[in-house]
């Protein structure tokens, strides 16, 4: 993927359509990062000692928008894509043995879910709950942007630490 395939953001329109473009350009710029890498790279934990890889950052982003779109706005009750590791901890990061193409299509499949979800409420003003709180989808949109900027962050040094490639 190249800059140019990514998502343009609404630069001058109602919020629904700023807050779900900008959220579809941090999808995709993460995608950009993970491109061109091989199965190995993508797993390469490039920053020691962290576990964190792009594929782990995939995984992970995954379980997010399925959180957060599917069980809290959509009132699913979709379990983790990726379960427990031994200690009990969610496995999105163990990434060793992991599927790179399937752990993506997971991802995409997810991601195609939360855009319908998100195209499918009332409003922004549509509420879920997790546990005893209650979320405004309009929250959770701009939760889900800031979540995807700081791993597009983490995914800007590893893939330097990989390849050498840097910019946005």
């Amino acid at each position: 993927m190249i800059d140019e395939q990514r998502t343009r953001p609404v630069l001058v329109g109602d919020e629904r359509a700023t807050l779900t473009s900008v959220l579809q350009w941090q999808r995709d710029t993460l995608m950009m990062k993970c491109a061109g890498l091989s199965d190995e790279q993508l797993r390469r934990r490039a920053v020691a000692p962290s576990g964190l890889s792009l594929l782990g950052l995939v995984r992970h982003l995954a379980e997010v928008e399925r959180g957060w779109f599917r069980n809290v706005v959509g009132g699913e009750d979709v379990r983790g894509y990726f379960g427990k590791n031994e200690a009990g901890e969610w496995a999105e990061f163990d990434v060793d043995d992991a599927d790179v193409a399937g752990s993506f299509k997971v991802w995409e499949d997810t991601c195609a879910r939360s855009r319908a979800i998100v195209d499918a409420a009332e409003s922004l003003g549509v509420t879920g709950s997790y546990g005893d709180q209650a979320y405004s989808l309009h929250y959770i949109l701009a939760h889900m942007i800031e979540e995807y900027a700081r791993h597009n962050g983490h995914a800007d040094l590893l893939r330097e630490a990989i390849d050498g490639t840097t910019g946005e």
